[in-house]
């Protein structure tokens, strides 16, 4: 999938091995830079796993539309799809059809 970053900031910090492991610690930052890796080489969302360790899920309540991938508990990886986001015929998303993500951050949501 494109991945593309809510700012440079995040961008810059996601994009460096050190930063990442300034920001977000050696453990973070190494289970930070696999997930990276997974979406980066899924062809749409449907090919990112919804088991452990990546566990891809969809949110609900004020995050809707936003999907995660788990880090390090509590803390989540958060995205969304690209815009405009695919549909299925119910209004759903259409996972399948989403081939580029941005990432918003990461957070502690819980």
């Amino acid at each position: 999938m494109e991945i593309e970053f809510v700012s440079k900031k995040l961008e810059k910090t996601l994009n460096s091995e050190s930063l990442i492991r300034r920001d977000y610690g050696d453990a973070n930052g190494r289970k930070i830079m696999r997930r990276l890796e997974v979406l980066a080489a899924a062809p749409s969302l449907a090919h990112v796993p919804r088991s452990k360790p990546e566990r891809c899920h969809q949110l609900t309540g004020d995050r809707d539309e936003e999907y995660a991938v788990d880090i390090e508990h509590p803390y989540r990886l958060l995205f969304r799809p690209q815009d405009p986001i695919p549909r299925l015929p119910d209004g759903g998303v259409d996972v399948a059809a989403v081939t580029r993500i941005v990432i918003i951050g990461i957070k502690d949501y819980h």
